[in-house]
This record gives structure tokens, sequence and C-alpha cells, in this order.
């Protein structure tokens, strides 16, 4: 597997989203793409991460930037999700994890002791053209979504 880094093309995916419907990534070039990954719906950091991005949705807009969240989570799962948090942005389904291997997130993390595989929280922001403009790993919640706008309004 390749190291993915700025500069590179970001892997593809076309993967189920909520409401039904599928979103390819490459069907979103021409636009930057704030492609963010998180470990569960309607969890405490989750949902703190989600309200955040979906609160800075017109500035990503006005930056020609769209979000999406990403994580393992059934579709009918992230419905429930956005309905009750009023989310504005596709949330997608990546129940077999084969794009959270692509992007590296599938790791082994470690909880009182207790070793298990899950995703790590991370963001990755996308340019026009499709290539790996920014990383951020193992995101800490509070004031990422206000950088992350930071470095969209700048590239």
């Amino acid at each position: 597997m390749t190291k993915l880094e700025a500069g590179i093309p970001a892997p593809d995916f076309d993967l189920p989203r909520d409401g039904g419907n599928r979103l390819k990534l490459s069907s979103l070039r021409g636009r930057k793409v704030v492609l963010y990954f998180y470990p569960k719906d309607d969890t405490p950091g989750c949902t703190a991460e989600a309200i955040a991005f979906n609160g800075l949705r017109k500035q990503f807009a006005a930056a020609g930037t769209e979000i999406v969240g990403f994580s393992a989570d059934p579709p009918a799962r992230h419905d429930k999700f956005k309905k009750k948090h009023g989310l504005d942005f596709p949330l997608v389904s990546d129940e077999d994890k084969s794009v959270l291997e692509a992007y590296g997130l599938w790791v082994e993390k470690s909880l009182y002791g207790r070793k298990y595989m899950g995703v790590e929280r991370a963001t990755f922001l996308i340019d026009a053209e499709g290539r790996i403009a920014r990383i951020w790993r193992n995101v800490k919640v509070p004031g990422h979504a206000e950088e992350v706008l930071e470095a969209a309004r700048a590239l």
C-alpha cells in the first residue's frame, strides 16, 4: 500500500451513503473536499465533530469546499445520526473497511489495556484536482473544524 501524503491523488471510492444513495469521490472533482473519518455515529466525540463541521458548512461552501463524513457505520445508522443532529452533508458508509484500509485508518487501538481494531480519527483535505492537500491524523475534536476551514480557505 502506498503511504498517503500531501501531493498524491486521494484514493477514489464509490460507496453507499445516507439517504440510500452512493457517493463517488471523483464525482466531486472541481471542488475541494474535506473527508473526515470518525469512529462511530452518535458517540460524544464523533457527535461534537459532526456538529462542529455542520456549523461551519456555509463557510466551507463559500470556500468552494464540500464536507463528507466517513465511518464504518451502516447507511441506516447514518440516516438516524443526521436526522437527530440536523447534519447537512453526506455521511459515507464503509462497512467492509476497504477505503478505511486504503487511507491507512483501520488500525489497532487500545482501551484500558484491551486491543481492538477501529477507525483512527483523521481528516483529509482534497484539492479540486483530487490530490491530497493536507492530512490531520489522531484528531482532537475541539477547534479542529475551524483549523480545517482555514486550510481550505488558503488552498
